[in-house]
């Protein structure tokens, strides 16, 4: 069936309302002013060139992509074994054990924050990287043994079977058969990982220290004191990284499917 007129009116309607703070953070980070007002009064490059020369700016970057580099990587670790106990075996509390790894998601970062912070800073792990990769595994590895699931329940379980029969081991069988074919899969949720931690502020808030801290959150005190368009530039850049990260996912293996959804 064909979507009817009024349908695409309110879609396209529904889009405007989505799309346009991006397109207003575009129009001001090409601002040639030294205030963020709108409309702008002249357009230049200037502040793209004052972000890449912001020393500042770049530490904290380079701070929050290894950051989301590794906790990407540690969640794949420990989220795929979950995952694929989840999707593939039959045992007591198996629903318990899925409910339990997506509790984080549930709770206000706020609060995961506060507790962060409770448990690591008497540790003496606040503002330091031990700390702030278990902080952001709190909430990525959630995500990756969402994902993972969603892609070990896509390979068909007559595949292991038939490498059973063929005198494949069990964790064989796992490792050379499903894997292979829940790569897209692990992929994404690799991906996705990347960017709720690169992306992660209130937990980082509680964590960093004055010598180690991340990008958002370097961005959220720049914010605080001025108010030049080098935040707009910034906020560009970071939607255009997170667009580009989104249509590997849905390159890979759809969007829809990779957030379990059907």
């Amino acid at each position: 069936m064909k979507p009817t007129l009024t349908l695409r009116v309110f879609a396209a309607l529904g889009y405007l309302v989505l799309l346009s703070p991006a397109a207003l953070v575009l129009v001001l980070s090409f601002s040639a002013g030294d205030y963020l007002t709108f409309p702008p009064p002249g357009f230049s490059t200037r502040w793209y060139a004052a972000l890449l020369s912001n020393g500042v700016m770049m530490s904290a970057l380079g701070t929050s992509a290894i950051l989301a580099a590794v906790v990407s990587v540690v969640a794949l670790l420990a989220g795929g074994p979950a995952a694929y106990a989840i999707a593939r075996l039959d045992f007591p509390g198996r629903g318990f054990l899925a409910a339990l790894l997506a509790a984080p998601l549930l709770l206000p970062t706020l609060v995961l924050g506060l507790a962060l912070l409770l448990v690591l800073q008497p540790l003496g792990l606040t503002a330091s990287w031990p700390g702030l990769v278990l902080g952001h595994c709190l909430v990525a590895i959630p995500f990756a043994v969402r994902i993972m699931t969603t892609a070990f329940e896509g390979v068909p379980k007559e595949l292991e079977a038939a490498a059973w029969t063929l005198g494949a081991t069990p964790l064989q069988a796992a490792l050379r058969v499903t894997l292979p074919n829940a790569a897209p899969g692990a992929i994404a949720a690799g991906v996705l990982t990347f960017l709720v931690s690169f992306d992660e502020t209130v937990i980082s808030l509680f964590l960093v220290g004055p010598r180690l801290t991340t990008l958002p959150v370097e961005m959220f005190r720049y914010a605080e004191h001025r108010t030049d368009p080098l935040v707009a530039a910034l906020a560009m850049s970071l939607i255009l990284f997170a667009a580009v990260m989104v249509l590997v996912v849905e390159r890979l293996m759809g969007f829809s499917n990779a957030m379990g959804r059907k």
